[in-house]
């Protein structure tokens, strides 16, 4: 058994060494970026002053402060928690797959349970720069996705985010195929198609609960 952190793994290894292919579009994704979602007057209030936050320095703030000024916010807010399921920090995640032993800390995962997670759903990475010594963050996260994938039922789509400074993009893992969504930039209006697209993913995790 090899045992491999998720920080050793880039997209062009995982679909070597897994067999994972990269695909244009897959319904799930699709499904949750087209996602209606009205908001409150309070709700528009709140991202608006969110995003004011991040213009006025987010782009020089560090991983500590990116998470703290701008990412939790947003979850929190969009009350994720419940006795269901939560949105959990710093979580340590592993699962055997094939020769592999693969294991790490996730930045943030939605999972089932509200002391401590249980299966995950969404898995998220977020990095303060594109090049980073700790590796890609879009393997990263596709890789923690498979390790969520192993801890469910492995034809249940899995979500997940990459996050570096105010560019989120959205992933979606079914099977073997991955999809990546467009970009959405934080101090833009993109803040409100981000928020717009948690709600979705919530939504999404309630009804996939509701089916089991």
């Amino acid at each position: 058994m090899i045992r491999s952190n998720f920080r050793e793994w880039n997209l062009d290894r995982i679909e070597l060494t897994f067999g994972l292919r990269q695909v244009r579009e897959l319904p799930v994704l699709e499904d949750l970026l087209a996602f209606s979602y009205s908001f409150s007057a309070f709700e528009q209030q709140y991202l608006s002053n969110l995003q004011a936050v991040y213009q006025l320095g987010g782009d020089d703030w560090n991983e500590v402060e990116l998470e703290n000024k701008a990412i939790s916010p947003l979850f929190v807010f969009a009350q994720i928690d419940n006795e269901r399921f939560a949105y959990f920090l710093e979580r340590e995640l592993s699962a055997v797959l094939g020769d592999y032993e693969l294991s790490g800390r996730v930045d943030g995962m939605i999972a089932t349970g509200f002391r401590s997670p249980r299966k995950p759903y969404f898995c998220m990475n977020e990095y303060k720069r594109a090049t980073d010594p700790n590796g890609d963050p879009r393997g990263q996260v596709l890789i923690a996705m498979m390790a969520a994938q192993i801890l469910n039922d492995e034809e249940k789509p899995i979500i997940g985010c990459y996050i570096i400074g105010k560019a989120w993009s959205f992933v979606a893992l079914i099977g073997t195929e991955y999809a990546l969504s467009k970009t959405y930039t934080f101090d833009s209006e993109g803040i409100f198609d981000i928020y717009r697209v948690v709600k979705a993913i919530q939504n999404y995790i309630n009804q996939l609960l509701d089916k089991s």
